[in-house]
């Protein structure tokens, strides 16, 4: 079997929890947590074409860094 590989700072547990967060929501609890990201002000929602993705996230991970 493969062994899995995570991002830093995630592991299966951490995943896992994750997975169990999501399926256990009901579509309320989720359209709420979507409607709450929009309003957060420190962050923005944009649309982006697909084809642009690699670039914006290579931008995100260099201010990340």
């Amino acid at each position: 079997m493969k062994q899995a590989k995570f991002p830093a700072g995630w592991d299966e547990e951490r995943v896992r929890s994750v997975l169990a967060h999501y399926e256990i929501q009901t579509d309320e609890e989720a359209v709420a947590e979507d409607e709450a990201a929009y309003e957060d002000s420190d962050q923005a929602m944009i649309e982006v074409p697909n084809d642009l993705l690699p670039a914006v996230r290579e931008l995100l991970a260099k201010r990340s860094a």
